[in-house]
């Protein structure tokens, strides 16, 4: 016996602000959208505490509930959710088709990737013990709970002397440790840095391990990798700086990517270089990565898939009537 293959109008990969605010809008467009969730439902927001940026929360909210809130939106207007993940693509037809779990196959006229972007890691253990509760992976989403205090980053390229800069206006003092004797960010960035007087810039310097109650960070134990010399820094705010990891691995066949794997999508559009196929969210931005920008894209790429569909059917019907 065969496999029967599902057949969906829109199938939206991913679920974080991205995917579930396309499926809101392709929902109510009557795409009768099936999202799948990825192994973390909801995303990166859902491993962290307190979101107070985004619009419509003025006291702030937990992100797994704020996430809880767009996945019951999505699906009281009739987004099918489930929980999977794609583990394959064949982009070369004009009907696409998505593998689910290395067992199930989808056909789909439209796909919205928002499958997000993965921070990378020190991988300490207790930056993983203290994620969320006094070590981020995004200044400008937390760098405010630190307000008046001592914070350390960690990253010289141009994301970390933008966010080290960030966190100065913001924060008593900022430690930025630099692994080498150099940055690599951008000159620009660097004289940035070089003319903030609260950042303290330690050269040949590693997070050897982040120390705290058991609850929050209070201090950051580093080592200079050239004199072997320990040092303790008293910090309540953590952040690592060195990049970000795009989950577009399964699509590097099909779709145009940017040199760190980044979706590329066309000026002004969701759309790919694949027609009927859209990306939204961090998987397509590498520049502002917040949640309200990843909804609006979202937001765009099921308004660009209702286009695209009914340009499709239009066609259709002409040619018909020809």
């Amino acid at each position: 016996m065969t496999e029967e293959i599902e057949h969906v109008k829109c199938l939206i990969i991913g679920s974080g602000p991205a995917g579930y605010t396309a499926a809101i809008y392709a929902a109510r467009a009557d795409l009768k959208p099936v999202m799948y969730t990825g192994i973390v439902p909801g995303g990166q927001l859902t491993q962290t505490t307190d979101v107070e940026n985004f619009p419509g929360y003025p006291a702030g909210i937990m992100g797994p509930e704020m996430m809880e809130d767009f996945r019951k939106q999505a699906e009281r207007f009739g987004t099918d959710i489930r929980f999977g993940y794609a583990t394959g693509v064949d982009f070369s037809g004009p009907v696409h088709k998505v593998i689910i779990d290395e067992i199930k196959t989808l056909t789909a006229d439209t796909v919205i990737i928002a499958t997000g972007a993965t921070a990378k890691w020190l991988g300490l253990d207790s930056e993983q013990k203290y994620n969320g509760f006094g070590v981020s992976a995004c200044a400008v989403c937390d760098g405010f709970f630190y307000k008046g205090q001592d914070v350390a980053i960690v990253g010289a390229g141009d994301t970390a002397a933008e966010e080290a800069t960030y966190l100065a206006k913001l924060c008593r003092k900022v430690h930025m440790l630099v692994r080498r004797d150099e940055f690599r960010a951008s000159k620009a960035m660097q004289h940035r840095v070089f003319n903030t007087p609260n950042i303290e810039i330690h050269y040949n310097t590693e997070a050897e391990e982040i120390l705290g109650d058991g609850k929050t960070v209070n201090a950051l134990r580093i080592i200079n990798n050239q004199t072997k010399e320990h040092q303790v820094l008293d910090i309540t705010g953590f952040f690592v700086a060195i990049g970000h990891k795009p989950n577009t691995d399964i699509f590097g066949k099909w779709l145009e990517m940017d040199e760190s794997g980044y979706l590329i999508t066309k000026a002004d559009s969701t759309q790919t270089n694949i027609e009927g196929v859209f990306a939204a969210g961090d998987v397509q931005d590498h520049i502002y990565r917040q949640a309200v920008t990843a909804a609006g894209s979202g937001c765009m790429a099921a308004l660009e898939a209702e286009r695209y569909l009914a340009a499709k059917e239009h066609a259709i019907i002409e040619t018909t009537e020809q």
